[in-house]
């Protein structure tokens, strides 16, 4: 009877625990470790931040006098949205280069469609107080439009204009990655496609005839949801819905990293024939984790229009897509918090040369776009995280 005892004791001291079982199992399948969603130490300083944005910024905007130091104008309101809105832009990036290995080009109409999506709710908003006052948007009055063209029904309605900012990018994007990802074009070639479907999406929205304002786009903005839309409160709510969807954005990748389907992603960027050979189909992960992203750069472009007041094919440009991939590789890929970092930091920077060195901006953009590979390549996050450790061992 001790005997038989014994041997129980044994199997159940030498058999893992569930969590443990499972760890293994997706060990064996060549599933990266399950990181931690976020620290205790990382959650309460995400907490004090948001109390301190939430307090902060209605006193600062709203209550301080405009002779205060502490009083925030509409200018740093307007440059602080859309430093965030870059910041919401480079980690659905991050989603699909850092994590996913896809070196996407084409990110910058995604961010463009979300904001024309926005900005043709905007346009109907405007109403009879446009210069010709017609209940057409100006652009078309002068193009002797007589009535709207199908594709702007409903879009008076912001919640219909709001389903176009998560439907338009998610549709699209999901028909190109099913073709692209089932032909299994990768690297580069991948990266030269995502381009070309900018640049011609942005030849497209420069006609006329499209019904998107060609050239000049939306502008001249007077009210959203019935508010004035330049008015201090109307600033202050977006600037806070901007930031509470930086912060969501922010939580959910981290889910989405620390979940099973993240370390799959990750596995495909890792090593996508291996994971075919064991039974995964990469292309399920990559459609999902390309989709996902599209959509929060989306949501990005529709938080942006509003607080910097105009949306024009420009924001397609093949420029705008290229600098997003270098705020992701200066902050850092890979690291969802390195992307944040990275798209405050250009831009802070870019504000600062364009206002005092303007010539000098696409040259000092390109020195960062050399050199950041050569010295920095884990980005600003990868170059603390290495003096840390060395502090540590220390």
């Amino acid at each position: 009877m001790t005997s038989f005892t014994n041997t129980l004791s044994n199997r159940a001291a030498s058999t893992p625990a569930p969590s443990a079982a499972r760890n293994t199992t997706e060990f064996a399948l060549g599933l990266p470790p399950r990181p931690a969603l976020l620290s205790r130490r990382a959650w309460l300083a995400l907490v004090a931040l948001c109390v301190a944005i939430g307090i902060g910024v209605p006193l600062a905007a709203l209550v301080a006098p405009e002779s205060s130091a502490f009083h925030l104008s509409a200018y740093a309101m307007t440059l602080g949205g859309k430093l965030m809105c870059y910041a919401i832009a480079a980690l659905a990036l991050d989603l699909v280069w850092g994590y996913c290995g896809i070196l996407s080009l084409g990110h910058g109409l995604f961010f463009a469609l979300g904001g024309y999506a926005i900005g043709m709710y905007l346009m109907r908003e405007i109403g009879r107080d446009g210069k010709y006052g017609s209940d057409l948007p100006d652009f078309m009055v002068f193009l002797d439009w007589h009535r709207l063209p199908w594709y702007w029904s409903g879009t008076q309605h912001l919640a219909v204009a709001l389903l176009l900012v998560v439907v338009v990018p998610a549709v699209l994007a999901w028909v190109f990655g099913f073709f692209t990802f089932r032909s299994r074009v990768k690297g580069v070639y991948l990266s030269i496609i995502t381009q070309a479907m900018t640049f011609a999406a942005m030849l497209l929205f420069y006609r006329n005839e499209t019904g998107f304002g060609g050239n000049n786009g939306f502008t001249d903005f007077k009210r959203i949801a019935g508010f004035p839309i330049t008015s201090p409160g109307t600033r202050t709510v977006l600037f806070l819905l901007t930031f509470a969807t930086l912060v969501l954005a922010f939580v959910a990748a981290r889910a989405i990293v620390a979940s099973k389907l993240g370390r799959v992603v990750t596995a495909v960027r890792d090593g996508e024939t291996r994971l075919m050979f064991l039974g995964y189909s990469p292309l399920a992960y990559k459609l999902f984790v390309w989709t996902a992203s599209a959509v929060l750069c989306g949501i990005a472009g529709a938080l942006y229009v509003p607080q910097v007041g105009i949306i024009n094919p420009g924001e397609m440009s093949p420029g705008n897509s290229i600098e997003m991939a270098i705020w992701v590789a200066v902050g850092g890929r890979g690291t969802l918090i390195g992307p944040i970092v990275g798209a405050f930091a250009v831009n802070g920077a870019k504000s600062f040369f364009t206002a005092y060195f303007a010539e000098y901006w696409l040259f000092f953009l390109g020195l960062i776009f050399v050199l950041v590979p050569l010295l920095l390549p884990r980005g600003i996050v990868g170059l603390v995280e290495t003096a840390l450790a060395k502090g540590k061992r220390a």
